[in-house]
């Protein structure tokens, strides 16, 4: 088993590994449009040429990343392939030298026997405003937020509002 980056030949396989857990709700929905637009985020797991589970690591700036969509199809789970997944998109993070790695999940044990600790939702407020905005379970969310390195510092408003003047925005 090992990694490799996604090529656009591979989204259809990445939207087909994802959907079932979409429809089960483990896995946020990803459109085969919006995979082939990120498809640069995502690596994918091969055994014998043949791809059998994905994951992606969205880039918010140096101080934030997160790995989502890890999925790895039913018949090769209980193998290591899961943590071979995160392990790689949490080398891609520390390439480009990230300070957090954040995710949502309902398999809190699995990231904490990677490192992974847990936070509050609200402590991460960009993922949130990004993608738990958009998810029918906004209010009754029954994921666990978790970080690996030091989470990032919100931003105060004067300190916003002096970025904004300096910039001429």
């Amino acid at each position: 088993m090992h990694t490799r980056e996604a090529l656009l030949a591979d989204a259809e396989l990445i939207h087909e590994l994802i959907s079932p857990y979409a429809e089960d709700g483990t896995l946020l929905p990803r459109t085969l449009p919006e995979i082939c637009e990120n498809v640069r985020d995502f690596l994918v797991l091969e055994e014998a040429n043949q791809v059998i589970g994905c994951g992606a690591l969205h880039l918010y700036g140096p101080h934030l990343a997160e790995i989502r969509s890890i999925t790895v199809e039913r018949k090769y789970q209980k193998r290591g392939g899961g943590e071979l997944l995160v392990e790689s998109l949490m080398s891609e993070a520390g390439r480009h030298q990230v300070g957090c790695i954040c995710l949502f999940t309902r398999s809190p044990q699995f990231f904490a026997n990677l490192g992974f600790r847990v936070v509050q939702r609200d402590d991460l407020p960009e993922k949130v405003n990004k993608d738990c905005c958009l998810c029918p379970r906004y209010d009754c969310c029954d994921e666990v937020a978790m970080v690996k390195g030091e989470l990032p510092r919100v931003a105060s408003w004067p300190e916003a509002t002096n970025w904004l003047v300096k910039f001429h925005l």
